[in-house]
């Protein structure tokens, strides 16, 4: 078994991957039930997720219950061989609770408590939050639980929109800083609070965060922030369970969906305690899936864009169990409101349904069935329009429904090949947002100007390098990594493992890095790594901390870049693969002074009166393997021949390989996803992302998954504009 592949017991699963869409029969004008479940059946949908949403249609008063409405839905569910997905309603807070409760309303950071009217703006942590919460979900799941369509549950639903600055909360990180500090006086020198006369001499004088600008006092805070909510998803699952088996079921797999950008959600911590990993990516549609892409990427609005996002982000969710995963939504039309109107050309739909199933995905639902005729989300686009007659949306899934079908039990819960490791660190993610290394406008709210996102672009200028590379990545996070971890084994299944902005890092977790290396792997850093310890204070050694000497090479001056520089190559080492640099290649937002005074070699350098001194790449080896240290962000096609002169350098024999081989001989538009089934089988995902027809030599013996068809190796694979094959090796 893979050494990252910690799987789940993943009950309540069948052997299949489930498809269907999220389903609101309360939201419906009129009563249409059975109609909906025929289409269902009829586009091979075989899961629907319900009710998550409604707190006030299921307790419509205080103690006052309406349980039964939704009977009629589930057991047409049942009828029709529907599996049902139970929603508890947490997220969306009625406003008889509000009006009753109104120090529930949550004060994001203002000062000000939030208005109602909107959703999640709402202090989870006040009791009675709590015990309101747990009445209803122990009603719902008590009248449901012995249905015999349900075979899960979701707990809330996309946890962490707001950090919680109510009062009650804040005594809770108080109380959260007592028992990890135990004095004051400990937490004045872990903090550095002699700085600006910050130093406390009790507890009551810890200020609030309203107005923080204090990166140690941050961190600490983004951190509590998400115990929180994982706190919230662990109670609910607790009392989910309870009643659950109370009814005699224990074939119930329990989960919440995680929306990666919100604030206050740790993906690791959040489905720790959950049965099984899900998580809603919504995607830009049309020509920003074309590959070669554009160049820039069409912008829609909020949604992930460009082609190797749709991977980065089913490996993101595979990464948080290190399993496979459920998406429990996904783009059904457009979405993103009245002026975002982008629905995907013909084959799309099934090009990233099969895109997510090549990287693990086990359910591939749809948000929603039908699109709302009020409300917030009137326009984002469901299965059905608003005249809730199929057209071509629906003609669409009923394609991918029925492949689905055909491919059975072969294509559930692959775990997908990697070449590359990608460390994640949502330390570091939280350390880059509060003193990020690019600035932007201040919107007077912070002290500082802030970048959400500043970490996770950094790490997408590595997934995206890979992607463009035609290589796979195993996002691993840091806390997956230490303690406990073999680096020997991890080096053995990741020659490569790349690490963007690492800020935020212990010594422990820098040791195994540098071990990594030793036992035969090539670490490739990027910019900010090692730079700061687990307390996002700047370390007092050479950077990057701790790996200076692994590196060969260090730095102490750093600079930002108001515009791109162009690199330029080096003296190549003669005993490594020549770096193919691109034409046009750049150093962008940021250079490292990077000094090869330890026995690095330079790969790079800036073409610049003054950078010029700096190399940007160093490379050196260490033990039995490689550091490479990247001391600037590149563009995107430089981060891709990084990528792949870092594998055709590592010692796992993958020299020579390249990029046109990984697509089997395909164009730019082909790209080519291989994972393994849990019999053992080995399974192509073919892609051309393209309106230009593609063709490609299939270099194993193997047979069409999803129609008849059969190869004997090195026969040619025709894919059409937009098209998806997918194929399984035939057994030696």
């Amino acid at each position: 078994m893979s050494l990252f592949d910690r799987r789940h017991h993943q009950k309540g699963l069948p052997p299949k991957v489930l498809f269907g869409a999220a389903y609101y029969p309360e939201y419906t004008p009129s009563p249409r039930v059975k109609t909906d479940l025929d289409l269902m059946v009829d586009a091979g949908m075989t899961v629907v997720r319900v009710g998550e949403s409604v707190w006030s249609t299921w307790e419509p008063s205080d103690g006052a219950f309406d349980l039964d409405w939704l009977e009629e839905a589930l057991d047409g569910c049942h009828e029709r061989g529907i599996s049902v997905i139970l929603g508890t309603p947490t997220y969306a807070v009625p406003m008889w609770l509000a009006r009753k409760h109104p120090e529930l309303a949550l004060d994001p950071g203002t000062g000000t408590p939030m208005r109602w009217g909107s959703r999640q703006e709402v202090d989870f942590t006040a009791p009675a939050f709590r015990f309101h919460a747990e009445r209803v979900v122990r009603r719902v799941v008590e009248r449901y639980a012995a249905h015999p369509a349900v075979i899960g549950y979701q707990v809330d639903n996309e946890p962490g929109l707001h950090l919680i600055h109510n009062p009650g909360t804040f005594e809770a990180f108080v109380d959260h800083l007592r028992t990890r500090y135990g004095t004051v006086e400990a937490l004045n020198g872990a903090w550095g609070l002699t700085y600006w006369s910050h130093r406390l001499s009790r507890w009551a004088d810890l200020w609030t965060p309203h107005g923080n600008a204090q990166p140690q006092y941050d961190l600490a805070w983004r951190e509590f922030q998400t115990l929180c909510t994982s706190d919230l998803i662990s109670w609910q699952a607790g009392i989910v369970r309870e009643v659950a088996a109370a009814a005699g079921r224990d074939d119930q797999f329990v989960m919440t969906c995680v929306s990666y950008t919100r604030p206050a959600v740790d993906e690791l911590g959040v489905n720790a305690d959950l049965d099984v990993a899900a998580g809603n990516p919504y995607y830009a549609m049309q020509d920003a899936l074309a590959l070669p892409a554009p160049d820039p990427l069409p912008q829609q609005y909020w949604t992930s864009t460009g082609t190797w996002t749709l991977v980065h982000t089913a490996d993101r969710m595979f990464a948080s169990q290190q399993a496979p995963f459920l998406i429990t939504e996904t783009n059904a039309a457009a979405i993103g409101g009245a002026a975002v109107n982008f629905p995907a050309w013909d084959g799309q739909w099934r090009q990233a349904a099969w895109a997510f199933v090549a990287r693990g995905a086990r359910m591939v639902e749809y948000w929603h069935w039908h699109t709302l005729h009020a409300g917030t989300e009137t326009y984002w686009g469901g299965v059905l329009p608003h005249d809730q007659r199929p057209g071509r949306v629906y003609e669409q899934l009923a394609q991918l429904g029925a492949e689905l079908g055909t491919a059975g039990s072969t294509a559930a819960g692959l775990h997908p090949d990697a070449q590359v490791g990608l460390l994640y660190s949502v330390p570091s993610k939280w350390g880059l947002s509060f003193q990020p290394h690019t600035a932007s406008a201040d919107d007077g709210s912070r002290p500082y100007p802030v970048v959400e996102g500043t970490y996770d672009g950094l790490v997408g200028t590595w997934a995206r390098g890979a992607f463009d590379a035609s290589l796979a990545t195993r996002l691993v996070h840091d806390r997956q990594l230490v303690p406990g971890t073999s680096p020997a084994e991890v080096a053995a299944e990741l020659p490569v493992l790349l690490v963007p902005g690492l800020y935020v890092a212990s010594d422990e977790l820098l040791d195994w890095l540098d071990a990594y290396a030793t036992a035969g792997g090539h670490l490739v850093l990027g910019i900010r790594s090692g730079y700061a310890d687990e307390l996002a204070r700047a370390r007092l050694e050479v950077k990057p901390g701790r790996l200076a000497e692994a590196a060969g090479a260090s730095y102490q001056e750093f600079s930002n870049l108001d515009a791109p520089v162009p690199l330029v190559p080096r003296a190549a080492p003669a005993d490594l693969p020549a770096l193919a640099l691109p034409d046009g290649a750049e150093a962008r937002t940021w250079v490292d002074g990077l000094r090869a005074d330890g026995g690095a070699e330079e790969l790079l350098g800036y073409d610049h009166p003054h950078f010029g001194r700096f190399p940007a790449v160093t490379t050196a080896s260490r033990g039995t393997g490689r550091v490479t240290l990247v001391g600037t962000e590149p563009d995107a096609a430089t981060a891709a021949a990084l990528v792949s002169w870092a594998v055709d350098a590592s010692t796992s024999g993958a020299a020579g390989t390249t990029a046109a081989q990984r697509r089997w001989g395909g164009p730019e538009s082909v790209t080519v996803s291989s994972g393994t089934a849990h019999d053992g089988a080995r399974v192509h995902v073919v892609h051309n992302w393209s309106w230009t027809s593609a063709s490609v030599e299939v270099p194993v013996a193997a047979r069409d998954l999803l129609a008849e068809g059969a190869w004997s190796g090195g026969e040619r694979l025709e894919l059409g504009a937009w098209d998806v094959r997918v194929l399984v090796e035939r057994p030696a």
